[in-house]
């Protein structure tokens, strides 16, 4: 008997006690891996100040984490059908772990991000098989709550993160981030170890394309220097060119393997499938805006409007719980209403939110952007279920499996580009302003010249010298241009976040509803 007859034959064999704990066990792991994910975004700005980076190479704590996370998902299942899936559940969760004390420990930013590279492939490997898991463990009726289950701790670790994020930094330091999530790394192995489902290995396993594997760690390698650190090195220099090229070649390569007979790591012929095709592109750049916005307001808030990082954290937290307590109604709907109505809705629902706060700046109220972020967090409930499912309704069986984790993929690495792209446009806008601002600042511009004369006199007062007046009058200044074109910059980042929030409704105009693809209108 094969491991996939197994899966399906192992619910029956399951008291509801057994059930729940191995339910408890997986989830806590997956749980485990998105909270550290979304955690980091809030200590960025320290990440920038310990070691003296930019934010477009800070941003490689998540993105780079994302991307490896996409690559792990493509060789989860080889490893399940080799390894056996306790083993692999257990050895992913080691590896998290290990990696977490790691970025702890680490003495470099390139040893951190390294670590958290390891990381996030880890991470990847547990998410396909906690799915199974509760495949295996629920029987058909009950699979709906599953699932549910499951959507709702995707949504609320992406806000709890953060806030647990922000509590830590503020209280203890940003390092301390990396050991939080072990005592649940721990929990979710000892629970695992007696509880999930101990699928033996295949003893004639499928083969597995280790060059299209290569080929896609290689290519998210390069493609991910190039966003971190193009900004630094020069966008025409030659390190960043020899990149790209590597890029091109190593992605025509990757096609050519997938095209040739034999075992591929993914299966081209279900982009044949239009829904399927277009599916996939809506659901790369919906992960692309949704997350971008994730990461831009724990690190605004802190930049912009110097809140401490554990109000820039729990920004995030309203929205995440509302959008959570929205997912199995939303989920419901999926079954009644035509797809593209609630596709069309939620984008739009996340776009107005995104371009509302493309007006955000330092006066803005705390409340409005945690409003406008519940606001987003309720779009993202509407569309999650209609687009994770949509595009597998016209495949075959056969071909669910590998579908299925490829639209996972088109999210989780959206996402990271997304993070990566917006990072780049951030810090280019960021600089543009400074430098447009810095070249106003004149003897012709009446405010700069009032400003310096009424910092002059204040200090004067406070028995200041010339010297020292004129120097701490100037640095006011420049301080002042930074944290203005801070402002600017991220006003134009949600602009270009709600603009990407957009793209979605061309392939949406090729997906059909699941009457059209059942054959009933």
């Amino acid at each position: 008997m094969n491991a996939a007859a197994s899966a399906y034959q192992a619910p029956r064999t399951f008291t509801p006690l057994e059930r729940w704990l191995a339910t408890l066990a997986g989830l806590t792991a997956f749980f485990t891996g998105l909270f550290t994910a979304s955690m980091v975004n809030v200590a960025v700005p320290s990440v920038m100040g310990s070691f003296g980076v930019g934010q477009s190479q800070a941003q490689l704590l998540l993105s780079a984490f994302l991307a490896m996370n996409s690559t792990g998902l493509l060789a989860s299942s080889w490893m399940v059908a080799r390894f056996g899936q306790r083993e692999v559940f257990l050895g992913a969760l080691a590896t998290f772990g290990c990696a977490g004390l790691f970025c702890f420990i680490a003495p470099t930013f390139e040893f951190l991000v390294l670590s958290r590279v390891v990381q996030g492939m880890a991470a990847g490997l547990l998410q396909p098989l906690v799915m199974m898991v509760l495949v295996q463990v629920f029987p058909p009726q009950k699979r709906g709550l599953a699932m549910g289950m499951f959507s709702m701790g995707v949504t609320a670790a992406v806000g709890i993160g953060p806030a647990v994020g922000g509590l830590i930094i503020e209280t203890f330091q940003w390092r301390l981030i990396f050991l939080a999530p072990i005592p649940f790394t721990m929990l979710a192995a000892g629970l695992g170890f007696f509880f999930l489902p101990a699928l033996t290995r295949q003893v004639s396993p499928p083969r597995f394309d280790w060059l299209g594997f290569v080929l896609v760690v290689a290519i998210v390698f390069c493609w991910f220097t190039i966003l971190g650190n193009g900004q630094r090195w020069g966008w025409s220099s030659d390190r960043i060119l020899m990149l790209l090229v590597g890029v091109l070649m190593g992605l025509a390569l990757f096609i050519w393997s997938q095209r040739r007979a034999g075992v591929t790591l993914i299966d081209l012929s279900l982009f044949k499938n239009r829904t399927y095709a277009a599916g996939f592109v809506f659901i790369f750049f919906y992960g692309f805006a949704t997350l971008a916005l994730i990461y831009a307001f724990p690190v605004f808030g802190q930049v912009v409007q110097n809140l401490p990082p554990i109000n820039a954290g729990v920004l995030l937290l309203p929205g995440s719980i509302i959008a959570g307590a929205l997912m199995p109604y939303t989920g419901r709907l999926t079954d009644i209403l035509p797809a593209r109505t609630l596709l069309t809705v939620g984008l739009l629902v996340t776009a107005i939110s995104s371009f509302a706060l493309a007006s955000a700046d330092t006066n803005t109220i705390f409340w409005y952007i945690a409003f406008m972020l519940v606001i987003s967090r309720i779009g993202s409930a509407i569309v999650t279920p209609p687009m994770m499912t949509t595009p597998l309704l016209g495949l075959q069986p056969l071909q669910m499996p590998r579908g299925a984790g490829l639209t996972n993929f088109a999210a989780v690495f959206g996402g990271a580009n997304g993070i990566g792209c917006y990072v780049v446009l951030l810090e280019q806008r960021i600089q543009f302003h400074a430098s447009n601002l810095g070249a106003t600042q004149n003897f012709a511009n009446e405010a700069a010249v009032e400003l310096l004369r009424g910092v002059g006199g204040m200090l004067s007062e406070a028995g200041a010298s010339v010297f020292e007046r004129d120097a701490m009058a100037i640095d006011h200044l420049k301080t002042m241009i930074i944290a203005q074109a801070n402002a600017l910059g991220f006003q134009d980042g949600f602009l270009f976040i709600g603009l990407t929030a957009l793209i979605p409704f061309i392939p949406l105009i090729f997906m059909k509803n699941r009457r059209e693809v059942l054959g009933f209108g």
